[in-house]
């Protein structure tokens, strides 16, 4: 850190991303990818006319996209926000909605990093709160909170869901704050809540294109709310940056909707993919965790969660470990082709092996 470093980040953790090695080829199970390629549609949206025109600005009001997700969504462009990634739109979530002189925020004590750092960056007072002992999130907890709610469902880095109905007991239970809800990866079986954005003006549904459609290297994210909160969300945006999203991503994202089936399908083979992965580990004696993500986090009574990871990437496949204390012993592992899971099993079987974890 320089001197020159404004006081007020000089104790700030930043957020730690997954691993993204090049020293060798991995299986990549560790930061939730899909193991899918875009569709067709969004190859071909590519083209060389496209890659001309990047030396012209974006539009900033990104409103093809937002045409296509509101008609597939059921809502009218102005309920639509369009950002770099579902991570910005957090961010611009943090500045708009959570004031140190109002209120605060409320967010699980095992959830997304990325929520604590903002509310470090923004001097916001966060109050994070326990998960259950099943390692559930619990809805009575944020009942009439007082705060900005920000809630992760499913829940990361445990795959944990909560229903639409727990969803909207919290909503209808803070109608003086905003609540909202993460879903990065609803698709993966979970119940939206976005069709509850008809009838609370307080929540904030966020997206991102990143897990279920393919397009991590996209950076691509929406949020779904009432036109007033769509209207803060673009205060913010507009005073940063408005030309946030790519030419090439936008035409990305269109072309995406036009063939949600075949990502939907992709989400159905991860679900069996899963189901797999949690069978084979819960015989090898692992606890899994109940997932409606596109990963399971898992712990082994016989073997470690650092050790695991340490001998799983040595062998060239890589999950996620987290030196957390209460979650220290578990790994989340990102669902990836039924071909990487065999691999991945197989790996941790001879690991308990040559480990004596199976003795």
């Amino acid at each position: 850190m320089s001197r020159f470093l404004a006081e007020r980040y000089a104790s700030l953790e930043a957020y730690t991303p997954g691993e993204q090695p090049t020293d060798m080829k991995y299986i990549k199970l560790n930061t939730n990818e899909s193991p899918f390629p875009p569709s067709p549609a969004v190859i071909r949206a590519i083209s060389e006319e496209s890659v001309r025109a990047l030396r012209l600005y974006p539009d900033p009001e990104c409103g093809a996209l937002k045409a296509a997700l509101a008609e597939h969504f059921g809502f009218e462009k102005r309920n639509i926000f369009v950002s770099n990634g579902s991570d910005d739109i957090l961010n611009f979530s943090f500045m708009a909605f959570c004031d140190g002189k109002k209120c605060g925020v409320a967010f699980p004590e095992i959830s997304y990093g990325f929520y604590q750092v903002y509310a470090d960056l923004y001097g916001v007072d966060a109050k994070k709160i326990p998960l259950a002992s099943d390692f559930s999130v619990r809805a009575e907890d944020y009942l009439n909170v007082g705060r900005t709610v920000v809630i992760a469902n499913p829940n990361a880095p445990t795959g944990i869901a909560l229903s639409k109905n727990e969803i909207e007991r919290i909503v209808a239970s803070n109608p003086d704050h905003i609540v909202l809800i993460d879903e990065a990866y609803v698709d993966f079986g979970a119940e939206s809540a976005v069709e509850l954005v008809h009838k609370y003006d307080n929540l904030l549904v966020v997206r991102t294109y990143s897990k279920s459609y393919s397009l991590a290297g996209g950076r691509l994210g929406f949020a779904i709310g009432s036109e007033a909160l769509i209207d803060d969300l673009n205060r913010i945006k507009y005073s940063t940056n408005p030309y946030n999203v790519n030419r090439l991503t936008l035409l990305a994202g269109v072309a995406a909707m036009e063939e949600h089936d075949y990502y939907m399908n992709h989400c159905r083979t991860i679900e069996a993919n899963r189901a797999y992965t949690t069978d084979a580990l819960t015989a090898l004696g692992f606890e899994v965790l109940p997932s409606r993500a596109n990963f399971v986090f898992a712990r082994s009574p016989r073997i470690g969660g650092e050790q695991l990871y340490l001998e799983l990437k040595r062998r060239g496949i890589l999950v996620r470990h987290f030196k957390t204390e209460s979650i220290r012993e578990f790994n989340r592992i990102t669902i990836g082709t039924l071909d990487e899971m065999k691999s991945l099993v197989a790996a941790v079987e001879e690991i308990l092996t040559a480990t004596g974890a199976n003795d």
